[in-house]
């Protein structure tokens, strides 16, 4: 038997619930809700191969800042030649350069690698007189320019450094390197390169 007792307290389990249950749980679903499109997360284009024109044989005109982040505005200059093979497909390459000037002569590797989650590309460089890598510059291309960032160690401080590929053709494209003391508001141009293809003979 339904008692007054037992009445009274549904009434009150009722009253209660609608202070501890969200009241759009009670409520009916509207239907142009569920016909709302979910916004699309924007995807990542495959950079495996933006490395691509880079492959081959290039002139290679180069300065270099003698001694970065000190002040001083003496550059030395050098030609040579850098000869790029692609690898894996294009998912990593191999850079050779070799120049001369009045500094000196340069033997320079760089291995760039491309991380196919990321979308990004690592730059490992490394030198005939180090023969070890160093901390790789890590980016990506956008827009037709080429932007790879790290954080290491230079005189005992820690600093940024950016390295930038731009104004890229069929036959030549730029380099600059620049290193950051203050965590990236001024920027310190210490390399600049240029590299114009060199094409095959003709047949």
């Amino acid at each position: 038997m339904v008692t007054y007792k037992s009445i009274s307290l549904l009434g009150a389990w009722c009253a209660m619930s609608w202070l501890f249950f969200p009241s759009h749980l009670f409520a009916q679903t509207h239907p142009t809700l569920l016909t709302q499109p979910q916004a699309s997360v924007p995807t990542r284009s495959d950079g495996q191969h933006d490395f691509d024109f880079h492959i081959g044989t290039w002139k290679t005109q180069l300065k270099r800042l003698v001694h970065p982040l000190s002040g001083s505005q003496t550059w030395a200059a050098y030609e040579g030649t850098s000869v790029v093979r692609k690898l894996w497909n294009g998912r990593a390459n191999l850079v050779e350069l070799e120049a001369d000037g009045p500094a000196g002569h340069l033997e320079l590797l760089s291995l760039r690698l491309y991380n196919p989650q990321a979308h990004q590309w690592s730059l490992n460089v490394t030198s005939s007189k180090s023969g070890s890598l160093g901390t790789p510059t890590v980016g990506e291309f956008k827009n037709g320019r080429g932007e790879f960032i790290d954080q290491e160690t230079f005189n005992d401080r820690t600093i940024l450094v950016r390295f930038v590929i731009s104004d890229i053709t069929a036959d030549s494209c730029h380099f600059e390197q620049a290193f950051s003391d203050d965590g990236g508001k001024t920027w310190e141009i210490n390399w600049i390169a240029t590299d114009t293809r060199v094409k095959a003979p003709q047949e």
